[in-house]
């Protein structure tokens, strides 16, 4: 087995001629990142016309390897060998590497290369660029070292990994789906427990369109009706110093259901304005902007002293309503996009202060918010359980294929007569 730098094998982000000779109208097969994933996760529906995408993106044709360049997408090994293009030509993000196979190389075989643990570890330190935004260079491509074998082990070692890891990419799509479901029964509960579809009795049209009718003894009314909503501290430049630097929540902290604090930023919050900003357990958050407005979590109080910038919304009980009531009514109304309808836009980028206020919800009594909300947290607490094993299989299932395209490529069983099921021991049918 000889040794060839991947130049010498392939040409590294090339010239596609195929779309030169498209007219500016013809379509062609358009690949945004989110569409980038191996096997059949692919998508390949999307079109552009040519004229659209003449400047500013990537092109390719059938055949050849696209390699995401940008954290974190190149971690997670999401190359592909792309087919079945429209017309054979595509355009897409400026954020994928084209290799295209030369004589001496399979282009399935050059697929598998660039999903080694070794290149993916690799590429990852030779990555340039400010956090978050790294990308690897083509020349850690074009100076790559590959462990050529002949054409025809080449392919013997494409025909077994085609094989062996649709198999596992079968499994990791059966617990995608399971995740799906899992996620579609938690909404319908929430919104079964929102419209009171368990509740005995006489019923009543809410007014609400994207709700039907609640029980005749609910009111419907505007969150401002039993919560204070706030917005935080704007930040600027010359508040990230100075005398009372205080840690703050962001966008980037408030999850689904989640507030995460491991990465929290600073801010100066004087004595005059602690009182105004700072949160207390129980807190009902709701992003403002950012990258999913609507999104929501309560509060827990991990933290002694804590507060909030201005692209949260801080909810805040005025007598005994459940904030924990208000967010499975969130949760419901920003999974049929209730906000984006009012809002007449397609893509929502900020729920404002003036949208959620006067935003009506179900409420009932106090007593029947506890036992709805007790019954929709146990319920959370299991699916938490059966997520996180199903989240743990897929982490493996990814571990088991990359070790089994890096120890067929790097040569270290035959396979000809090994079985993938050997070396992915442990994956669960």
């Amino acid at each position: 087995m000889t040794t060839v730098r991947l130049r010498h094998l392939a040409q590294v982000n090339p010239l596609t001629p195929a779309f030169d000779r498209l007219s500016g109208d013809d379509e062609l097969t358009f690949l945004p990142m989110e569409t980038v994933w191996p096997g059949s996760r692919l998508d390949i529906s999307r079109r552009r016309r040519r004229e659209s995408v003449a400047t500013g993106y990537t092109r390719f044709q059938d055949g050849d390897v696209l390699v995401p360049k940008i954290t974190p997408t190149f971690e997670a090994g999401r190359a592909i060998l792309i087919s079945g293009l429209l017309g054979g030509v595509g355009a897409g993000t400026t954020e994928l590497h084209v290799l295209r196979a030369g004589p001496q190389i399979d282009a399935r075989f050059l697929l598998y290369v660039v999903s080694t643990h070794s290149f993916l570890k690799v590429g990852e330190a030779e990555m340039y660029g400010v956090a978050g935004q790294q990308r690897v260079p083509d020349s850690f491509l074009r100076d790559l070292p590959v462990e050529l074998p002949s054409m025809a082990e080449q392919r013997r070692i494409a025909d077994f990994l085609d094989a062996e890891t649709v198999r596992i990419d079968k499994l990791s799509e059966t617990r995608e789906r399971q995740l799906g479901l899992l996620a579609e029964a938690a909404f319908s509960r929430s919104y079964d427990a929102v419209r009171g579809a368990s509740v005995a009795g006489d019923r009543k049209q809410s007014g609400l369109t994207w709700l039907g009718s609640v029980p005749a003894n609910w009111r419907v009314a505007a969150v401002t009706h039993f919560f204070q909503v706030e917005l935080g501290k704007m930040l600027s430049q010359e508040r990230v110093s100075g005398e009372y630097l205080r840690p703050y929540l962001r966008v980037a902290n408030v999850q689904w259901d989640h507030i995460d604090v491991d990465e929290l930023a600073v801010m100066d919050f004087p004595p005059d304005e602690q009182a105004r900003y700072r949160l207390k357990a129980g807190d009902l958050l709701v992003n403002e902007g950012g990258s999913w407005p609507g999104r929501a979590a309560i509060w827990g109080g991990e933290i002694p002293e804590i507060y909030y910038q201005k692209a949260l919304h801080r909810i805040r009980p005025l007598g005994d309503e459940l904030p924990r009531w208000l967010y499975y009514c969130l949760v419901v109304a920003e999974r049929l996009k209730v906000f984006q309808v009012q809002g007449n836009t397609s893509t929502m980028t900020h729920l404002t202060r003036e949208q959620l206020r006067p935003q009506r919800f179900p409420f009932p009594d106090v007593q029947t918010q506890r036992k709805l909300v007790a019954d929709l947290d146990a319920a959370a607490r299991s699916d938490e359980a059966l997520r996180s094993l199903l989240q743990r299989q897929l982490a493996l299932f990814a571990e088991r294929r990359q070790a089994l395209i890096t120890a067929a490529v790097t040569g270290q069983f035959d396979v000809s007569t090994a079985s993938g099921r050997n070396v992915t021991e442990g994956i669960t049918e």
